[in-house]
């Protein structure tokens, strides 16, 4: 019996939203191969993994599980069982047991987030963060234009600060027991090259793309080289 194609699943992190993977969506589909671009709700990390498990539920095939920034934490937390077949981190994180995304953006120097960020308390509890228009395109795509990026930045979904000061959970990380591919700028501005490649190299990554002159925003400005890296691991899974 032929082995059923994968399913791609696409998380995005803080800061954007499901449409950042319109590029790889589309090239996805020219390909034939099923995706799904999840909204992720960007409130805790255990509230959004559940909702990303929910998600996997519903699917019948395989999955290979995308995440960008942030959403690296939720596939990190949501990839348990069986139906995760490979995960691809698109600039994202890629934690081990109690490792929040704060904690590791600092981990080498490099990311200059904190100082575009502003904070405004929500009342379900706590602040919500977002990056200051004035500070978007530099800070998070810095090498898409102009116009874009200010659609991007209007557009853009914000996340508490419990989601990204929250350490990991679970005691086994998705990485250690499923194959993973990395795709990330050297010009990130938010999580440091240094970092990306610690993680990839933690992770004994199947496949490393470093992409000269990317930004953070890598699905956007480059998403073929983004959608190489999730074909990667679709076509290592069929074969």
């Amino acid at each position: 019996m032929a082995q059923q194609k994968p399913t791609v699943v696409l998380v995005h992190g803080a800061f954007a939203e499901s449409a950042s993977w319109n590029g790889v969506v589309e090239r996805l589909q020219a390909n034939a191969v099923p995706v799904i671009a999840v909204a992720n709700p960007l409130r805790s990390l255990p509230g959004d993994a559940a909702y990303v498990r929910d998600v996997l539920a519903g699917i019948d095939t395989p999955v290979v599980l995308v995440g960008h920034s942030y959403g690296g934490m939720v596939i990190t937390e949501a990839a348990g069982g069986d139906k995760v077949a490979g995960l691809v981190y698109v600039c994202a994180f890629a934690p081990d047991q109690g490792e929040s995304a704060f904690a590791l953006s600092t981990k080498f120097p490099g990311s200059t987030l904190g100082d575009a960020l502003t904070a405004y308390p929500v009342t379900t509890g706590g602040n919500e963060f977002a990056i200051r228009a004035d500070a978007f395109h530099h800070q998070f795509a810095a090498d898409v234009p102009a116009g874009r990026a200010a659609v991007m930045s209007a557009t853009q979904r914000p996340v508490t600060e419990i989601a990204l000061a929250a350490g990991l959970p679970t005691d086994t990380p998705a990485w250690r027991s499923i194959p993973s591919w990395f795709v990330f700028g050297d010009e990130d501005l938010n999580i440091p090259v240094a970092l990306h490649r610690f993680m990839a190299d933690r992770a004994g990554a199947k496949g490393i793309r470093e992409v000269p002159g990317a930004s953070h925003a890598l699905s956007v400005s480059q998403p073929e080289v983004v959608t190489a890296s999730i074909l990667d691991a679709v076509y290592a899974l069929e074969a």
